[in-house]
């Protein structure tokens, strides 16, 4: 390509100083003022330089903000975001702000009070002004509002229930803003507004926004605070949240879902497996797979990580079997091994009544054994003290042997049949087998709070690690046999 030099080096404009940014400043009722900001001056005498070029005393009072939908204060700490081009708005400080709002969301006239709580609504999300809010005791009174607010307007909700209802939902909002910037911790909230927020997401279940943020307050409750769990588990049911799970909106479901898996990261170890079967019981997988993944649209990121993290916890219900040995002398899990090999061979063996020996009948079970493909044909019960994945690979088979048993049969017995080094052990693959999905699908290990990966096949069965291990093992004897592999080629 052809480069073209510069006609004349006079016609290449300087690039301006790093400190300068040039923004406009609108003021009401005034024409926006064009003017240079040096980043390397303090923010108050450049506020002050703007006050002055409209005669406005008292300065300190006043700040800059962006004048854009998000309104956020410029202050020290994020004022090198400032682009060139920016248009900033001079107004009150976020002191004079917050002190404004407080006494605004007090007034006794209910379309002052709606108009200040849909500000609060607004300006929360900028921490700057929140610090101010909070310092004021605004949470408070807030959750004071929301626990004597429903008495107080009973008789005014008849006259003017949209009114009450658009209160309520500014008022929930602006309490979640401000919480979520982590300034107070969740530990101090009474059980009258836990029971409040409770009963709204069965009382206000069809004003959508009210919803929303009653759950997205009863799911934060959960995740950071442990009494507030214990608290929260005993104000609302699985069932009063189902419903929510049954309607159409996406958003309503995502935070239906994030409730419960909030409920079900937090319980502790022994009320885990009740939580799971009480979720069993109320369908959840079933509804979940019909109103939300078999839905007709799209599955959003946010509704993807949820159902990811339920997947997780599901799978995490396993960590126990996978983590327990097998004690060689229990009995009741020793028939789980007598019962494999029943299964797989009974059809074909004299009935035990007509049995031999001692010695006979131990002979015929170590060749069985070793047709199972267990590594110790004497004892297997050995083969299952390694964790992972202990016990839950004889959970595997056992589940394999009784709900598929053709399937069964039939690879032990195909495998029986081969020389030594071409068959496929069907034990001793089952456990590897067990051990590498364990690692696959992370059992035991906390879910990812960026990670959406959840694979909807399984939603679609109740016991899917199971079935997964069933379709697997079937796969793993097919390549084998496909692959005409041995004994050497087992671990590749």
């Amino acid at each position: 390509p052809v480069v073209l030099a510069p006609k004349s080096s006079s016609s290449i404009a300087m690039p301006p100083p790093a400190d300068i940014v040039k923004v406009a400043i609108e003021w009401p009722g005034a024409f926006p003022k064009l003017m240079e900001i040096d980043q390397k001056k303090p923010l108050s005498s450049i506020i002050k330089e703007v006050c002055d070029g409209w005669s406005l005393a008292n300065h300190d009072q006043f700040a800059l903000q962006h004048a854009d939908s998000s309104n956020f204060y410029i202050t020290e700490k994020n004022r090198n975001e400032i682009k060139n081009g920016a248009i900033l708005r001079l107004t009150t400080s976020p002191a004079q702000n917050a002190q404004q709002l407080h006494e605004r969301i007090q007034s006794s006239s209910m379309d002052a009070k709606l108009e200040a709580l849909k500000d609060l609504a607004n300006y929360s999300r900028d921490v700057t002004f929140a610090q101010e809010f909070i310092n004021l005791d605004g949470i408070s009174l807030l959750t004071q509002m929301v626990e004597s607010g429903t008495e107080r307007y009973q008789k005014l909700q008849k006259i003017m229930k949209p009114c009450f209802g658009d209160m309520l939902s500014f008022t929930l909002t602006a309490f979640v803003e401000l919480m979520d910037h982590g300034i107070v911790s969740w530990d101090t909230f009474s059980v009258a507004f836990i029971k409040k927020i409770a009963s709204y997401v069965n009382k206000f279940a069809s004003d959508i926004s009210i919803l929303q943020r009653s759950l997205a307050i009863l799911e934060s409750m959960v995740l950071n605070s442990h009494d507030l769990y214990q608290k929260v588990a005993q104000e609302i049911t699985i069932g009063q949240l189902i419903p929510h799970l049954q309607g159409t909106d996406q958003e309503i479901q995502t935070y239906t879902i994030a409730v419960i898996n909030a409920l079900f990261l937090k319980a502790p170890d022994d009320k885990r497996q009740e939580m799971a079967n009480i979720l069993a019981q109320k369908q959840l997988r079933s509804i979940i797979l019909t109103h939300v993944i078999r839905a007709q649209r799209a599955i959003n990121n946010e509704m993807a990580h949820q159902l990811y993290v339920l997947q997780v916890l599901t799978f995490n219900l396993l960590e126990d079997r996978m983590m327990t040995k097998m004690d060689p002398q229990d009995q009741a899990q020793r028939d789980i091994i007598f019962e494999l090999r029943r299964i797989a061979f009974d059809a074909e063996t004299e009935p035990n009544n007509s049995s031999g020996s001692m010695e006979k009948r131990k002979s015929m079970y170590t060749r069985d054994y070793k047709k199972l493909g267990f590594i110790n044909h004497v004892n297997p019960a050995m083969d299952f003290t390694q964790t992972p994945p202990g016990m839950l690979a004889l959970d595997n088979m056992l589940y394999f042997a009784k709900h598929h048993q053709d399937a069964y049969i039939r690879i032990v017995l195909e495998n029986s049949s081969r020389e030594d080094k071409h068959e496929c052990p069907f034990g001793r693959s089952s456990i590897e087998l067990t051990k590498m999905l364990c690692e696959i699908l992370k059992v035991g290990e906390l879910p990812s709070e960026t990670c959406n990966d959840f694979h909807p096949m399984f939603f679609t069965h109740d016991r899917s690690f199971e079935e997964f291990f069933c379709i697997c093992i079937q796969l793993l004897n097919k390549t084998w046999k496909e692959m005409r592999a041995t004994s050497e080629d087992f671990n590749k």
